[in-house]
């Protein structure tokens, strides 16, 4: 199976690789951190808000099974792309909404969904960045899976 990768920023990571293991054609996620200047952070490295990198998710997925497209979907609709630097009550430059691309072809496709999302939203700006993607650091291994590992659908309380 010949597999890529695509990395999303939407805040928490871990309601947000929640969102994309709800999409079952893929192949498999991992929380960590990227876009940022720090070598190896840690979890308290990228909350300090001093490396510059967002928690992410990056997803390994077959072109053949499913397509970026609907991985943008998914990003798209697990988020406020309008919140800079927040999403709900989470608040610093790691949760903003970033789509770090791996191809040109990504590239492209995400700047088109964003334009096709805007034209959705209508007045209310999308903040979301678009990205080459650099340096992944998977994170710590308690991150990984974590509302699963707790039995839990999703981090919204109530």
């Amino acid at each position: 199976m010949d597999t890529q990768l695509a990395t999303f920023g939407a805040g928490c990571f871990w309601g947000v690789e929640a969102a994309f293991r709800e999409v079952k054609e893929i192949v498999a996620t991992t929380v960590g951190y990227s876009g940022g200047s720090f070598e190896n952070p840690t979890y308290k490295d990228v909350c300090s808000g001093n490396t510059g990198h967002a928690e992410v998710v990056q997803i390994e997925f077959a072109s053949s099974r499913v397509s970026y497209g609907k991985l943008l979907e998914t990003f798209w609709g697990c988020h406020d792309a309008t919140q800079l630097n927040r999403q709900g009550p989470d608040v610093g430059s790691q949760y903003r909404s970033a789509i770090f691309f791996h191809t040109p072809e990504q590239e492209s496709a995400a700047k088109e969904s964003k334009t096709e999302r805007q034209r959705v939203l209508g007045s209310k700006p999308i903040v979301t960045e678009i990205t080459p993607a650099s340096t992944f650091y998977v994170a710590e291994d308690y991150h990984q899976q974590y509302l699963e590992k707790r039995g839990l659908a999703t981090c919204r309380i109530g």
